[in-house]
């Protein structure tokens, strides 16, 4: 299987903050976010793999900054890494500046999903290239979050997780 450059997967979906998304404080709802967030990973994910793909965990999620009514909100995602048929999604939350313009990061999260056949059986997907600085930050990282995960689910021992022991000596 052709690897596939980070970038290929890259994601950009750009909305208003409307009344009926918001709290009593007139901030975006966080669920309403996850939503957003959740979306963009999955064509992102589709995108590389060209398969049907299915959210399989929301490893992490910071909400950072409130999100105020009327915001302009762009959140983008980008396969980060593969595995056998899993791919973690790497997402970052802007928002607008409404006189200046100017983008600030308000949120991120990194979701993993996986492609599956018209069964839903898992099926192998594409490596992935990173280019960037920052893309290649994401590669090496997700494998250390992998182990992580995998070592908290039992799924593996601690003493095989060499990346993350590779933190500590």
């Amino acid at each position: 299987m052709t690897p596939k450059l980070a970038s290929e997967s890259l994601t950009i979906l750009t909305d208003l903050v409307l009344p009926s998304e918001t709290n009593p404080l007139n901030n975006l709802f966080g669920g309403e976010l996850l939503a957003r967030m959740d979306r963009a990973a999955s064509i992102a994910a589709r995108r590389h793999s060209r398969r049907i793909v299915v959210t399989a965990s929301v490893n992490h999620v910071a909400f950072n900054r409130a999100i105020p009514l009327g915001s302009v909100v762009t959140v983008e995602a980008k396969v980060s890494r593969s595995f056998k048929s899993s791919m973690e999604i790497y997402i970052d939350v802007w928002i607008e500046d409404r006189e200046s313009g100017n983008r600030n990061k308000a949120n991120e999260a990194i979701y993993t999903f996986v492609a599956v056949d018209d069964t839903g059986r898992p099926v192998e997907v594409a490596q992935v290239i990173p280019e960037t600085e920052l893309e290649k930050q994401r590669f090496d990282a997700a494998l250390r979050r992998k182990q992580l995960s995998l070592v908290l689910a039992g799924k593996m021992k601690p003493s095989e997780a060499t990346e993350l022991k590779a933190l500590f000596q």
